[in-house]
């Protein structure tokens, strides 16, 4: 059979596919409301650099702790930087990190998943001690004993992240490979010589594909906690790069003079982390056979 002509109805099968989740997505309120949020969010991450009104870093201390006008949309921090400008490099970093570290999760994860799933037994024992080990490490906590060894930095927060993130993919892949290696088909393909990455990507792969973009949509929101909580304890981004939990940590200060620095770093993270839950649960409910709605 050409290969080209069966990519097109591949992608066409694809692009429709993606039309009717969102479609289903628009028909519940839930769904709908977390993806016009998401959507928001993800174009003030993407475009903050060119919608941003001044330099999020530039102080003018004639200016400090302003309440919202014309000039500075909410107001100015202690130092009189615009909150709005830093509101929005704030969505950067959070998204950054975000998909990054959820990313190297993913990949992580699926790669010791399946090796858990497809090894000997004695290896299997052994990452699943590695999966609970690692999850009996609160997260926060896990974080902070880390940065306290290594220092401060992006890269730090993001390895922090996949470390302990990555075993909850890897269950999920483990399980899904040794269900498929139990079934027949898989005993048949395996008899007349189909190699075992034909069996992961043609079978595999698409099954758990739907239950680990659930599991990653409804991860965002965490992974933004996480930053922002190291953040606001003065362990996460440094000064002067813009942060929520940054912005939280210096408004919570200066609270009393003004409360618009904690509300320009608060209020994102409350909408953020609203509106990705959202999605998420209305993804499980589509994407998930074991609670799908049959609305149509």
């Amino acid at each position: 059979m050409d290969t080209h002509a069966t990519s097109p109805s591949r992608f066409r099968r694809a692009t429709a596919g993606t039309l009717t989740i969102l479609r289903r997505l628009m028909r519940t309120p839930m769904g709908a409301a977390g993806l016009v949020i998401v959507a928001v969010v993800l174009f003030a991450g993407i475009f903050g650099d060119l919608i941003a009104p001044h330099d999020p870093i530039a102080l003018n201390i004639r200016e400090r702790l302003t309440s919202p006008s014309l000039t500075h949309i909410l107001g100015t921090d202690q130092l009189g930087r615009d909150n709005f400008s830093r509101m929005l490099n704030g969505t950067q970093v959070a998204l950054t990190v975000a998909f990054i570290s959820i990313s190297l999760s993913l990949v992580t994860g699926v790669i010791v998943g399946l090796a858990a799933g497809y090894g000997p037994r004695w290896l299997d024992q052994i990452l699943i001690v590695l999966f609970d080990t690692v999850r009996s490490f609160p997260t926060l906590m896990f974080g902070i004993a880390i940065v306290a060894l290594i220092g401060p930095s992006l890269e730090t927060i993001i390895t922090v992240i996949v470390i302990t993130t990555f075993p909850i993919y890897a269950r999920v892949v483990r399980t899904q490979t040794i269900a498929i290696k139990n079934n027949e088909f898989f005993l048949a393909e395996r008899s007349i010589g189909v190699g075992s990455l034909r069996i992961v990507f043609t079978h595999v792969l698409p099954n758990i594909l739907g239950q680990l973009l659930i599991l990653a949509s409804m991860d965002v929101p965490v992974v933004i906690t996480i930053e922002s909580g190291l953040s606001f304890l003065g362990l996460g981004i440094r000064p002067p790069e813009a942060s929520w939990g940054t912005m939280l940590a210096d408004g919570y200060a200066y609270i009393r003079n003004s409360p618009w620095p904690v509300i320009a770093g608060g209020g994102p993270l409350i909408i953020a982390t609203i509106g990705f839950t959202f999605l998420g649960e209305a993804m499980r409910d589509i994407l998930d056979p074991k609670t799908r709605t049959n609305s149509q």
